[in-house]
């Protein structure tokens, strides 16, 4: 099962792909962590990704789409995963689907989490106060929530289009919402 969860900073993404890569088995592969790890590392890609991070902006997608590439082609990834931050806009999914039909996996399905506004500045300020998150200060929290409004929002029609979306309530206890997503996916692979 390959999927991409959607939804805006904050909306729960990270949280359920942890869920669904225990139990699906397969692994979460979420970009802002992949960035964060260059970032602790002090890798060249790091120190160029950290500023921009900070800024609440988004790292160029040729990066973002060479990590994702040898992530993808490694050996725990060949029966699908949990893609978490990525795509952020139209030429990304376009992208992702040229890189997903070349490497021959092609995506099953994309679950947008729909959170309104509120809740998720709530969530963020909670969580940048709990994690120390530069980029959940909230000036950036609104930098990224108009970001995504503007370019991230459209992705959900891509995915539309292709008979591939799955329209969830991200609101509610863990334990519903990621019951929401399981009956979503059921009938796109065999989820136990």
């Amino acid at each position: 099962m390959r999927l991409v969860l959607l939804g805006a900073p904050g909306s729960g993404k990270g949280t359920q792909a942890a869920k669904l890569r225990d139990h699906l088995q397969v692994p979460h592969i979420s970009t802002g962590e992949l960035l964060r790890a260059a970032v602790a590392a002090g890798t060249p890609l790091g120190l160029q990704a950290k500023a921009v991070m900070a800024a609440g902006n988004l790292v160029s997608d040729e990066i973002v789409l060479g990590m994702l590439e040898d992530r993808f082609t490694q050996p725990d990834s060949r029966n699908g995963f949990i893609l978490d931050g990525y795509p952020r806009n139209l030429a990304q999914a376009n992208a992702l689907d040229a890189l997903l039909t070349r490497i021959r996996q092609p995506m099953d399905l994309a679950v947008q989490l729909e959170v309104g506004t509120e809740l998720l500045v709530e969530r963020l300020a909670g969580r940048a106060q709990a994690e120390g998150r530069a980029d959940d200060s909230p000036d950036a929290v609104r930098n990224r929530l108009k970001v995504y409004d503007e370019q991230t929002a459209p992705v959900v029609d891509f995915y539309r289009n292709q008979g591939k979306l799955a329209h969830l309530d991200g609101v509610g206890s863990l334990d519903a919402v990621f019951t929401r997503i399981i009956e979503a996916i059921s009938p796109h692979a065999d989820v136990g």
